[in-house]
């Protein structure tokens, strides 16, 4: 097996599973339907690993971190493992970071696309009661709210998809700067 089919499995795998664990963690946040279908396989693929560090990540103000840390660790694990197969040393301070930037990259891109599909749902199926639509809402609203304290909605008009949409690309912008 070639170097390059390695490291997109490594790559692939990696990047799905933390991508699972993060969107276990920012459900968990958002408050999201745990009975929803969507919500329990995202909790069923991710409990085994989740167990042991609930144990030892502490509540902060009644808020589970462990999905957060398990997501860093993966992360962690996948860079590593790609340093590896490129045949360099990584170096953990760097790793650390890279891990940290790569995970709210990751954060802010499920937020963008969260956001487009919620903005797409409400044009398209508003109020539907399938739970993907259902779920990226509870997801997305938090995130709503605190825009519309900045931007109130203007005639029936939702403007906060905007806002949305330009603060995660001025932290986008910031996150590559950070890593040039």
């Amino acid at each position: 097996m070639g170097q390059e089919t390695l490291t997109l499995i490594i790559r692939t795998l990696g990047e799905f599973y933390a991508l699972i664990v993060l969107l276990r963690f920012l459900l968990q946040m958002s408050h999201a339907d745990f009975y929803n279908p969507i919500s329990q396989a995202v909790a069923k693929l991710t409990q085994v690993p989740v167990a042991p560090l609930q144990k030892v990540v502490p509540r902060i103000a009644g808020r589970d971190f462990s999905a957060l840390v398990l997501a860093l660790l993966v992360k962690l694990v996948t860079f590593g493992l790609l340093f590896v197969v490129a045949g360099r040393t990584p170096d953990p301070l760097g790793l650390v970071i890279i891990g940290f930037v790569s995970l709210l990259s990751m954060t802010l891109d499920i937020y963008f696309y969260a956001v487009i599909a919620s903005v797409i749902i409400s044009w398209v199926a508003p109020n539907s009661y399938h739970p993907a639509p259902q779920l990226i809402n509870q997801l997305c609203e938090p995130v709503f709210s605190l825009a519309r304290r900045v931007v109130p909605p203007l005639g029936g008009l939702d403007l906060s998809p905007i806002l949305i949409f330009l603060v995660i690309q001025v932290i986008q912008l910031q996150l590559s700067r950070l890593l040039m």
